[in-house]
């Protein structure tokens, strides 16, 4: 006959107690309901902020973007062919943001801030938010300081001063492009940072200059920010973002910085 010991049995029930975790996770869920197009609309993540990562059921993540009464529009970071209407959603409680580094000049990178020149991962231990405050106006400098671009036109009658906006534009193959490229080339041994950002444009396009900026030695300065004519349409509303983010992470360590726009 088995003998019951009152002892052992409230020891085991005080060591099951004592390694009981009450530690209680909460988590913001939602329900997909239609995807398309690039875009999921989510309901349920009623506690969700804007900008906040958001992470669906397979894997793939988004950004929450428009927060509206009864549901939240999400841009999906992915391809998401396998999100389906149903599926959960779970809020990360997080808000989008990218690596930053200064291991990031002279690479190529598309607009999630991923390397795209075939030459490996880029190592950062920082992060830094997409969509960060701007610098209030008493930490704001007036422009004081010219820009040389190395093209006498521009620089004897229309001078450009570092932290100043300037519009190229004009007609197809009409040498804007070159105008940037030349602009870029000119600041080696000036102290400055530079991002060429491509919007839209061929392949063969980019690839040429980053030939023509390796060649001259500028990349070693120069950060390029690609999204291709074949590359998804919702990638571009954060390319402009991640540019920023990025220059104005590495414009304490190096002091300026210049920026490209290219579509």
């Amino acid at each position: 006959m088995v003998t019951i010991r009152a002892d052992e049995i409230s020891k085991i029930i005080r060591e099951r107690i004592e390694q009981y975790n009450t530690e209680v996770k909460i988590a913001n869920i939602g329900t997909v309901l239609q995807v398309g197009d690039g875009i999921a609309r989510i309901y349920g993540l009623d506690e969700v902020m804007a900008g906040e990562l958001v992470e669906f059921e397979e894997g793939t993540r988004g950004i929450a973007l428009n927060l509206e009464s009864n549901n939240v529009g999400v841009v999906l970071m992915g391809d998401g062919l396998m999100i389906q209407e149903g599926s959960s959603v779970k809020a990360t409680g997080r808000i989008a943001q990218i690596p930053v580094s200064e291991a990031y000049l002279g690479r190529v990178i598309n607009a999630l801030a991923k390397p795209i020149d075939g030459r490996g991962e880029i190592s950062s231990s920082e992060s830094r938010l997409i969509e960060s405050p701007a610098p209030g106006i008493i930490s704001r400098r007036s422009v004081y300081e010219p820009l040389q671009t190395g093209l006498i036109a521009i620089d004897s009658m229309i001078p450009i001063g570092r932290g100043q906006r300037e519009l190229i534009i004009g007609d197809r193959q009409t040498g804007k492009t070159a105008i940037a490229t030349d602009t870029i080339l000119n600041q080696q041994g000036q102290n400055v940072i530079c991002v060429y950002v491509a919007i839209g444009q061929k392949a063969s396009s980019v690839a040429q200059v980053v030939t023509t900026l390796q060649e001259r030695g500028a990349m070693e300065y120069t950060i390029i920010v690609a999204e291709t004519a074949d590359s998804k349409l919702r990638h571009a509303h954060v390319k402009g973002h991640v540019s920023y983010t990025n220059v104005n992470s590495n414009v304490g360590k190096r002091g300026n910085k210049q920026r490209c726009w290219k579509r």
